[in-house]
């Protein structure tokens, strides 16, 4: 097994064929998982630029800022990628609950 240490550019990144890429949100402290949205190339720059979370919704097709309207803003730490450039891994400093229904993580239900 080895362990890969090299740092890749954000135009490495394998985003799929709608031009996105998944973004988990965890906690930088907790570790818990608080959710999962996606990215294309303009919110992973916004959100390189500005060290907080930005998303695509792919319902209505246009960028989200986290807690524009909430106030639940994610203050971004530490972004990872996964071993195969195709998913990231956001440690963020939450300001309230990442769920819209209000819980802290949007996966406070099992199956």
């Amino acid at each position: 097994m080895s362990l890969e240490t090299e740092n890749l550019k954000p135009e490495e990144l394998k985003f799929n064929e709608a031009g996105l890429i998944p973004c988990i949100a965890q906690d930088a402290q907790t570790r818990e998982v608080l959710m999962m949205a996606w990215m294309n190339e303009e919110a992973l720059g916004l959100t390189l630029e500005q060290s907080s979370m930005w998303f695509w919704s792919r319902s209505r097709k246009e960028l989200w800022h986290k807690g524009a309207t909430s106030g639940n803003t994610q203050e971004l730490v530490e972004l990872r990628y996964d071993c195969d450039a195709d998913c990231l891994l956001a440690l963020v400093n939450a300001a309230g609950p990442a769920c819209h229904t209000g819980n802290n993580s949007c996966f406070y239900r099992s199956l």
